[in-house]
């Protein structure tokens, strides 16, 4: 949502709203407040909305505190109030009230903003729900019944850690597709030699196969170090209050409520032993931003691959194809780009950058609190979001259709003197050395040389560069 749509937010007819800053037009149907207002006129930065993960961890964050307060006996006289108040929680949790949250997502204030666009919009459902008019907040309050035993300190950093979690899970979802196509190219081309490249130069035979095998064990690891991400977002500051010192919040809220989130999310949360410190700190964050880097710098480096092996596809290595997307060129005819792993790199350098930003963020935090955790939301958010998709689109529409250019692989193999390193250990270096002036000085082959000398039989120099041999572990001289 653009800044200009929302001033459109802003029109009459108007209900009046008070806060300690005084009286400010509502638009009477709207189930925002004066807050988110205010908010609206005071953030006209990014121009786009909160991350609607972020959104809908919010309902399941103050369902949880509305559960844990209810057991505790608030609302004891009023239950239709308070299934009001959960039946509105878990629309946002849902994802049926995203339009309503319209703050910026850069915001000062450390978050207040749109944790007060969530209370007035929880608030206001609620009253809907109990029959009662917009703003009317002597029925549901904003911050007295739906912000009850919270600060945005607590609330606003554990939203974020489960809306990471949640986001993760679908980032991992599509990694693991991605591992299992690279995987089956792996299968695939497992009899496809080629010539192995160190600094860009010829270097030793390998495989295709082989290649794509690496690419699936990086990102395996890449998956793993998103499970640890996941753990480090498991321990929240919730029932801290302002600055985790529990202010205003009873002992046995403060002990529970972070259980109580755990059990109606499924996500084994637990409440940080330190809430000072889990409060003021964002290392966490941090780790996790650097965890994502990590898996886009794998992302580059077998994009980069990619573009490579496919390059050409005549006057280049030509190794492989990537399907045909899109025409290339305005003007060259026939010409078609690596456009999908050229996107994947593009995005993988965005959350290298946004890793950046996290990083300065939580390195600013002051004292008590972090005021930068907005800019940390939607860099992290964002940043999944979209490797998630890059992932996704990698797969289905790049890695799934590439084919492997047999002719041209054993074309490269035959003609190049990469050919002599699996020779070595049975003609010797020095006289492998010697092949390669021969072949280059009479304008032949390695093969062509080495036969015509007399160094090795032809089944002999094909045993040696067959696809068995070069997949084998060491140099089949040494096998018993």
């Amino acid at each position: 949502m653009t800044y200009t749509s929302r001033k459109s937010l802003l029109q009459a007819p108007f209900r009046k709203e008070k806060d300690l800053l005084g009286l400010d037009d509502v638009p009477a149907q709207a189930l925002f407040g004066i807050h988110t207002v205010r908010a609206i006129e005071n953030f006209p930065v990014a121009n786009r909305d909160v991350n609607p993960a972020l959104v809908h961890a919010f309902g399941h964050v103050k369902g949880a505190c509305a559960k844990t307060s209810r057991n505790l006996g608030f609302w004891a006289k009023d239950e239709t109030k308070y299934n009001a108040i959960m039946t509105a929680c878990k629309e946002m949790a849902d994802g049926l009230l995203n339009a309503h949250v319209v703050v910026d997502a850069l915001q000062g204030g450390a978050g207040t903003s749109t944790n007060m666009n969530v209370n007035e919009v929880l608030a206001n459902r609620a009253i809907q729900i109990l029959g009662g008019t917009l703003g009317d907040y002597t029925k549901v309050h904003p911050l007295d019944d739906i912000n009850l035993h919270q600060s945005t300190n607590d609330a606003y950093p554990t939203a974020l850690k489960l809306a990471i979690i949640v986001q993760i899970k679908a980032l991992k979802t599509s990694l693991a597709a991605l591992i299992k196509a690279f995987r089956d190219k792996e299968k695939e081309f497992y009899d496809v030699v080629k010539i192995g490249r160190t600094q860009l130069q010829d270097a030793v035979l390998t495989t295709l196969g082989r290649e794509m095998g690496a690419y699936a064990e990086a990102l395996g690891r890449d998956e793993g170090r998103l499970d640890r991400a996941i753990e480090s977002m498991l321990v929240v500051n919730l029932g801290g209050t302002a600055i985790g010192t529990g202010m205003a919040a009873p002992e046995a809220y403060i002990e529970t409520v972070a259980k109580t989130l755990g059990e109606m999310t499924g996500c084994p949360f637990v409440r940080a032993p330190n809430l000072i410190d889990n409060t003021q700190n964002a290392d966490a964050f941090v780790e996790v931003s650097g965890l994502l880097k990590t898996c886009a710098a794998t992302l580059i480096k077998i994009a980069t691959d990619l573009r490579l092996m496919s390059s050409g596809p005549d006057g280049g290595l030509g190794e492989i194809a990537l399907p045909a997307r899109q025409a290339g060129s305005s003007i060259m005819p026939g010409k078609v780009n690596p456009v999908i792993p050229e996107t994947v790199t593009q995005v993988a350098l965005r959350v290298i950058g946004y890793d950046n930003q996290v990083t300065l963020a939580a390195a600013m935090g002051n004292l008590e609190l972090n005021a930068f955790l907005p800019l940390v939301a939607d860099s992290l958010l964002d940043g999944i979001d979209i490797m998630a998709n890059a992932m996704m689109t990698f797969r289905v529409k790049c890695i799934e259709g590439i084919t492997a250019n047999k002719e041209r692989c054993h074309a490269n193999v035959e003609g190049s003197t990469a050919i002599l390193t699996a020779l070595v250990p049975m003609i010797g270096y020095s006289k492998s050395v010697k092949i390669i002036h021969d072949a280059q000085e009479q304008g032949k082959s390695v093969r062509e040389v080495v036969l015509d000398a007399g160094h090795m039989k032809v089944e002999e120099f094909d045993a040696m560069i067959s696809p068995e041999s070069v997949n084998r572990l060491g140099s089949p001289l040494y096998v018993n």
